[in-house]
């Protein structure tokens, strides 16, 4: 296992160069006139310095003098050293952009990552083995509505029914009006009083496809031979259904958790957007808009590391979940 893990992360370094690589040259594919525009608009904001003096920051910044390959090093060095540059937009350092509004995103995509996993896998158990009954075809035809159902729509409808008619929660933003008279406890629930609407957007729009994905599953494994060989031998049908069967239909669904790992960090747009949450989802889609390269470039390479880290894991799991797993 170990050298498994060592020769694919040796792996990953190498995909996430050429990522890297990749990004990097797509950003200088951009037409000369974009930057000399940036320069311009930032040379025109109050105390700024001039028009010559930006364009020759930006330039030396990407190393945009020279080839696309020794660009790419030099700012492959300084993206090691921990250097990111400053963000267009935000006219902050990046990393304190994305350190400000990533733990934010994180925390309602755990939140909803675990009460989807609490919801969409048991009652997929349930429709499996109870296989055309009333109950297998309640939860098909909610699984099917929450795969159904656009992001916008569902969330605009829970703003309208609790928002607006019921008056339960505000319509946008992170926190309330009253929020600095508040007491730290009173602080930490109106914010999570806010997230309460956006939450369930991600569990409902999410858990449609994992519920069924996980009765596909458990019916494949139900019916295998050594399911009907424990039935024979007369094992109850609790200890054939959650000790047999569910610890193979398993197997599959830690694909979903490994790759759900950079869904985790890279926040949920639209929902964020819509509910007015300042996650890194929203900040990164506003960065992307208003031409921030700097952020932009992070955001990207940080999100293919993710993707990596969360392939390497879900391979891990194979082993941990089934023993019969063995990686050579």
């Amino acid at each position: 296992m170990r050298k498994y893990i060592i020769k694919r992360l040796l792996q990953s370094i190498v995909i996430l160069f050429f990522v890297a690589f990749i990004i990097y040259a797509l950003m200088r594919c951009l037409p000369t006139s974009y930057v000399e525009a940036m320069a311009r608009q930032k040379s025109m904001q109050p105390g700024s310095k001039s028009y010559e003096e930006w364009m020759e920051q930006l330039t030396a910044m990407y190393n945009m003098d020279g080839s696309i390959v020794s660009g790419y090093f030099k700012w492959l060095g300084s993206m090691l050293r921990g250097d990111f540059g400053d963000s267009w937009k935000w006219t902050v350092p990046v990393i304190e952009k994305f350190n400000d509004t990533v733990w934010l995103s994180f925390v309602m995509g755990f939140v909803s990552f675990v009460l989807e996993i609490l919801i969409a896998v048991p009652l997929g158990i349930i429709a499996a083995t109870k296989q055309y009954s009333k109950t297998d075809y309640t939860i098909s035809v909610i699984a099917l509505a929450g795969i159904s159902l656009p992001t916008f729509f569902f969330a605009s409808l829970l703003k309208l029914v609790f928002s607006v008619k019921l008056g339960w929660f505000d319509l946008y933003g992170l926190v309330g009006r009253s929020y600095d008279q508040l007491s730290a406890f009173g602080q930490i629930m109106d914010k999570a009083n806010h997230l309460v609407l956006p939450v369930i957007t991600l569990v409902v729009v999410s858990m449609g496809g994992l519920m069924r994905y996980t009765r596909t599953n458990m019916l494949e494994v139900l019916n295998a031979d050594y399911i009907r060989t424990a039935r024979a031998k007369g094992l109850s049908e609790k200890k054939v259904i959650y000790h047999h069967a569910f610890r193979n239909t398993l197997i599959p669904i830690v694909t979903i958790v490994g790759g759900s790992l950079p869904g985790l960090f890279s926040g949920a747009l639209i929902t964020e957007t819509l509910f007015g949450i300042p996650g890194i989802g929203f900040t990164s889609y506003q960065s992307m808009v208003s031409g921030d390269i700097p952020f932009s470039m992070f955001f990207m390479v940080f999100t293919a590391i993710l993707t990596l880290l969360g392939n390497l894991i879900a391979d891990i799991l194979y082993a941990v979940v089934d023993p019969r797993v063995r990686i050579a």
